[in-house]
Order: C-alpha cells, then structure tokens, then sequence
C-alpha cells in the first residue's frame, strides 16, 4: 500500500480527530486545490463540486464535522 493510498484510508479510520496537514494533503489527492481561506481556516473546492471544503487548523488537527465532510468527498471522488 503506497503513502497516498494510506493516507486516504486513515480518513475512514479518524472519528475525533485528523491532522490539519494530512487533510490538506488528502483534499489534494482528491482533485481539491486551495481556493483560500483566512487566518486559521483554509478552503478548498473543485471545479465540478458545489461543496466546499473548510478546514480551521484548531491546534494542529481539524474539528469533527470537517473530517466527516472530507470523508464524504473522499467516498464521492476516491483517488484520483
């Protein structure tokens, strides 16, 4: 299992908390890019996806929800 492949399987195993960092990085990996963001909060979006992503960097990790939306993107779009 390459690098990327168990970076985007450990969003299916965090339920309290995921590094800030390996959210962005796994929002990347999935065809996101950065569209900016403002102090601790960081977005990122897809040309052909609605949602959002909004990531606040609260001590390193991100909140509960946020791992559930990139969850759902995850399972939406899988590797890209």
């Amino acid at each position: 299992m390459s690098k990327q492949d168990k970076l985007l399987q450990s969003i299916f195993n965090a339920t309290a908390s995921l590094r800030f960092e390996d959210a962005c990085k796994i929002a990347e990996l999935i065809g996101f890019s950065r569209k900016g963001g403002q102090g601790s909060h960081v977005v990122y979006g897809r040309d052909d996806e609605m949602t959002l992503l909004n990531f606040q960097n609260r001590n390193g990790m991100i909140k509960p929800y946020q791992i559930r939306q990139l969850r759902d993107m995850v399972e939406k779009y899988g590797k890209q």
